[in-house]
């Protein structure tokens, strides 16, 4: 198993290691999820003001969906080839955040969709750089190591809607992205001077001790290349990477409309809004490390499919409570729609890490991301397409079809070798 060293450090194997690494990733993931939790808000007063049909809205998630698919497994294989996962993380967050300065300044749609392609590229280079390092520094607690990079996210994806919300009082969209942009580019000048030269060391070398040569992932295009037929092999790869998929649908789609149904629908205005939002994600974060620790204790394969199945089950309530016109009932389900849907995140990232041959992190998450992405960049479009056509409760219905056919393909890994923890036991 790797071991997340960087080249300047000198500690002894089996001796404490800083968190800093740990907690600046961390900390700089939460940026990477401000930005579209940003955005996701500010969108329907976009499409007011450009006059966009709700399959117009749909359409400018989905282009960055699809940016984003497009780039994912070009990025794994950057990051596994070339090693420099810390400067990769510094560009990432960098590419994230320069084109919401653009769109600060547009008033043309199309324009629009190629910043937020330029979104979609940057922001899913973040993840094939930043959870295998993860899970090399922490190999036997990489569930809860990932849960709280995913808490991270969360963070971001929570804080954003409430401080946005209340600066819509005081400020126009345009102004909050002309603002939003300094925050990343402060973060990603201290990824850079802090974890410019991070590499992984590779396995069975001991990069640990003071004067022993280092070897570190780094590879030829033909050591990738060897690499790439055991990582296909893998029976779960591809099961996993679907089942992602459909959850990444009921995210996308939910994200791109709930504002939309709260905003026109029920009536929010902007700040009600954001703390909706807020509470979804807040209970994501709480349920973050509590879904890692139990993956890391029985298993990865218990937590996802509990997990997604309650999902379901929430998103068929919201359905039939917003053909009544939601109310207070309706702000409850959302906070426990977030509890069980981002629950399921890190967990189905650290299966997939153990499923993945030496060397191939970075490719493993790159496909995960990118099959999300293809499926995520669908989803807002079919959304808009039956809001159009039936009203946004369809949305609804919808989603808790993506969320149940994404728990069918966990059925289909085998449970041998397909996990961690207990269920490698077993």
């Amino acid at each position: 198993m790797t071991t997340m060293q960087s080249p300047s450090d000198g500690t002894h194997p089996g001796a404490p290691r800083s968190l800093r690494e740990v907690w600046l990733i961390c900390i700089a993931h939460c940026l990477t999820h401000w930005y579209p939790a940003t955005f996701y808000l500010l969108l329907p007063l976009i499409g007011n003001e450009l006059g966009l049909s709700y399959s117009q809205i749909g359409f400018i998630m989905t282009c960055q969906f699809v940016a984003g698919a497009l780039s994912n497994i070009p990025g794994g294989m950057l990051v596994d080839t070339t090693g420099r996962k810390g400067l990769l993380l510094a560009l990432s967050l960098f590419w994230v955040g320069v084109p919401y300065l653009l769109m600060s300044f547009t008033h043309d749609y199309w324009l629009l969709l190629l910043c937020v392609s330029l979104v979609g590229i940057g922001n899913n280079l973040w993840h094939p750089a930043a959870i295998p390092t993860l899970a090399a520094r922490f190999p036997e607690r990489k569930g809860f190591v990932l849960s709280l990079h995913g808490m991270g996210g969360s963070v971001g994806d929570a804080l954003a809607p409430v401080v946005i919300g209340a600066l819509l009082a005081v400020l126009g969209w345009r102004s909050i992205m002309l603002l939003n942009v300094l925050p990343g580019l402060l973060m990603a000048s201290l990824i850079l001077l802090y974890l410019g030269s991070l590499q992984v060391a590779r396995a069975g070398t001991d990069s640990d001790t003071a004067g022993s040569k280092k070897s570190f992932e780094k590879q030829t295009l033909k050591q990738y290349l060897a690499g790439l037929k055991p990582l296909f092999a893998s029976p779960g790869l591809i099961m996993l990477s679907l089942s992602s998929g459909f959850r990444s649908m009921t995210q996308a789609a939910l994200l791109t409309f709930l504002p939309v149904y709260l905003a026109r629908e029920a009536g929010f205005d902007p700040f009600w809004i954001g703390l909706c939002l807020f509470l979804l994600q807040a209970a994501g974060f709480a349920a973050a490390p509590i879904a890692g620790h139990l993956s890391d204790r029985m298993g990865p394969r218990q937590v996802v499919m509990g997990t997604m199945a309650m999902s379901g089950v929430v998103l068929l309530a919201m359905a039939a409570m917003a053909l009544t016109g939601g109310g207070a009932m309706f702000i409850g389900l959302i906070a426990l729609l977030g509890f069980f849907l981002y629950a399921s995140r890190p967990v189905m990232q650290a299966w997939l890490l153990d499923l993945t041959p030496p060397g191939m992190g970075g490719t493993s998450i790159g496909v995960l991301f990118g099959i999300q992405a293809l499926c995520a960049a669908v989803a807002p479009a079919i959304g808009g397409m039956l809001a159009d056509a039936w009203g946004l409760q369809a949305v609804f219905q919808f989603l808790a079809g993506t969320i149940i056919a994404g728990n069918l393909f966990l059925l289909l890994i085998p449970a041998r070798g397909a996990g961690s923890g207990a269920e490698r036991a077993a």
